[in-house]
């Protein structure tokens, strides 16, 4: 069995095994009883499973063999992917930028909105290309679609992506932009205090900024628009005090 770190071992440790993976068992039926343990009103319009599956099918129905899958967010350090090997990456022509506003629960409330990060057209993107084995394609992009488009929030693409210097296709969800709850014209100031108030079943967006940063960091990957948004956002109490 190959290794799946051998071209990147300092990645090793740094992903989370796949069964080790909430995300791998993620369902509606979940999100909605966590939701309704929370007190919060449901307002996620979700995917209906045939919906999903329906869109799963369209994304691969020209993919043959062995698929990549381009991680740019969470899924960088917990793809819940059974994958075969795992490669640095550059995605030219997107950016990895904070403009999902979740007002529906997750890290975020209609009365305190949090923010997340998504990939849009922009300047490029550092990431990582998770590739899956042929015969594992169907079972592993079932997994991450009912993760990835659980609710409509993003388009499946395959998009162009430099490995080591050549150029490939790979799997990833790029933003919206028919979606209300993503800005792409999101204020500096409503990202920062987004990002310092909101907070929901998965924890607080804070917390998310913060892990991403940290992972980006462990991965040896320099995000300073990221970075500088966490600065702002734990900056954020003092300033509204002062």
């Amino acid at each position: 069995m190959t290794d799946p770190f051998c071209h990147h071992p300092e990645l090793r440790g740094l992903v989370t095994p796949c069964l080790q993976s909430r995300f791998r068992t993620i369902t509606t039926e979940k999100i909605r009883e966590q939701i309704a343990a929370s007190g919060q009103a449901l307002t996620i319009d979700f995917h209906p499973d045939d919906v999903r599956e329906n869109l799963r099918a369209q994304a691969l129905k020209a993919h043959e063999g062995d698929l990549c899958v381009f991680a740019y967010g969470s899924l960088m350090w917990d793809p819940a992917l059974d994958f075969a090997d795992v490669r640095r990456a550059y995605a030219p022509e997107h950016e990895r930028r904070f403009i999902l506003v979740d007002s529906r629960g997750g890290r975020g409330t209609s009365d305190a909105p949090g923010v997340m990060a998504a990939l849009d057209a922009g300047a490029g993107c550092e990431g990582l290309v998770f590739r899956i084995e042929a015969d594992k394609v169907d079972c592993e992009t079932e997994i991450l679609f009912r993760r990835e488009m659980i609710a409509p929030a993003y388009h499946a693409r395959f998009i162009s992506v430099i490995i080591d210097g050549q150029s490939t296709q790979a799997l990833t969800f790029v933003a919206d932009h028919d979606q209300a709850h993503m800005q792409p014209d999101i204020a500096r100031a409503d990202q920062i205090r987004f990002a310092a108030t909101g907070k929901g079943i998965l924890g607080s967006s804070l917390e998310y900024l913060q892990n991403t940063v940290s992972q980006l960091g462990k991965l040896g990957i320099t995000d300073e628009d990221a970075s500088d948004l966490l600065n702002a956002a734990l900056n954020f109490g003092a300033e509204t005090a002062a």
